[in-house]
């Protein structure tokens, strides 16, 4: 595997604990800014909708540099709205240095992905794809804890001042790896808008969105579920969501080692497992070990689909690699956006915080359809995936 690939998923898990760590935050934020826990939580929807629309304008503006410049640049861009994030005087500020910085984080996402398939064989694409996004099940242990505990300490612009550091030092490992000659063929925009008219892609999307969502919306309010609910003290906080990080790390390690010869049945196990946790989880929040067994599960459930669905998108993209991983990374965040402002209405509504895993299961079993529905309207075989799969591999550039 090329070592630009591992210092792609390091410079995911810079930006990436930025992305996470609002979620063992959210009580000191609210605190500090005086609002409430759901406005705080909203924090982390304004940082998905950045995402959202970042990665497929991004994708398109950027198209015809470097990938070694565009990385670069949304870099810088990060790192330097975390220092205003640290800085800022009130909540609004915060909330618009989340949407840029988001903004540029999925441009990241969209240019990374592509040069990391474009590094690799097409047999291991989900194994490239699973290393990248293994940065932000790293940050999950390591990040997200660590931001957590600096926030507890120091206070949440502490963390901020952190991520900026992080994000520095990752603009060093792209310039030392990343090739920065331009690519032999020239991207072609009008190809990549016709190549993404395909009903399938789009059905794939939806299954990234909604699996995306029925996870996110209980890893959202995890820090007051388990002080409020649970029972927990705050010091078990950044516990608990290192064992989700784990856990995470053990999902993607394995979905990333079977991704590519069975997409549709690392999906299968992975939504379902995670509906049976997300259950497990609403029925035993008042039980401290079960509810942690249960958060660990559906954050190993949750993770192992990441790189099947990547290798579905990418398998189905056909001549638009670029614009495919750029919607991919929208429709990630679709699901982002949707499960904190669902989990924030039943909160504000007063069901409590168990109620974010009743939804949680509930979205599960929306993407567990669009799943099955894919399923049947996907005749091939595996073996013709991976052609098509290597096709595109064919046609899509490596060496920028």
């Amino acid at each position: 595997m090329p070592l630009a690939v591992y210092v792609l998923g390091l410079a995911i898990f810079a930006q990436g604990t930025s992305e996470l760590m609002l979620a063992g935050l959210l009580p000191e934020i609210a605190g500090d800014l005086n609002v409430s826990i759901p406005a705080a939580g909203l924090l982390i929807s304004a940082f998905a909708v950045g995402m959202l629309v970042g990665a497929p304008i991004l994708a398109v503006v950027t198209l015809r540099w470097t990938r070694r410049t565009a990385l670069l640049a949304f870099l810088a861009v990060f790192a330097l709205t975390h220092v205003v994030g640290a800085l800022a005087p009130g909540y609004g500020v915060l909330v618009a240095t989340r949407i840029v910085g988001a903004f540029v984080y999925a441009g990241f996402w969209a240019v990374a992905a592509v040069t990391a398939i474009g590094l690799v064989g097409p047999e291991v694409r989900g194994k490239a794809m699973s290393i990248v996004a293994g940065g932000l099940t790293i940050a999950t242990i390591v990040g997200l804890p660590a931001g957590t505990v600096i926030g507890q300490h120091l206070g949440w612009r502490g963390a901020f001042w952190t991520v900026a550091v992080l994000s520095a030092l990752a603009m060093i490992g792209v310039v030392a790896t990343v090739p920065g000659g331009r690519s032999s063929t020239t991207p072609d925009l009008r190809a990549e808008l016709r190549a993404m008219i395909n009903p399938k892609l789009w059905l794939a999307y939806g299954t990234t969105a909604v699996s995306t969502a029925a996870y996110l919306v209980i890893f959202s309010y995890l820090a007051p579920l388990l002080t409020e609910s649970t029972g927990l003290t705050e010091g078990w906080v950044p516990v608990v969501l290192a064992l989700y990080g784990v856990g995470a790390l053990a999902g993607i390690t394995i979905g990333g080692r079977t991704a590519d010869a069975r997409p549709f049945t690392t999906l299968h196990v992975g939504i379902g497992g995670g509906i049976a946790a997300s259950i497990v989880l609403a029925l035993g929040t008042g039980t401290p070990w079960l509810a942690v067994v249960a958060i660990v599960l559906v954050g190993a459930f949750g993770f192992a689909n990441n790189p099947a669905i990547n290798t579905r998108v990418f398998g189905l993209a056909g001549s638009a690699p670029t614009l495919a991983a750029a919607f991919n990374i929208s429709a990630f965040n679709v699901g982002i956006t949707i499960g904190p402002w669902l989990g924030g209405l039943a909160i504000d509504a007063n069901a409590g915080y168990p109620s974010v895993a009743w939804i949680g299961a509930v979205l599960g079993l929306v993407a567990l359809g669009t799943v099955l529905l894919a399923a049947v309207r996907t005749p091939r075989t595996v073996d013709q995936v991976k052609e098509s799969t290597a096709s595109m591999a064919a046609r899509s550039p490596a060496g920028s």
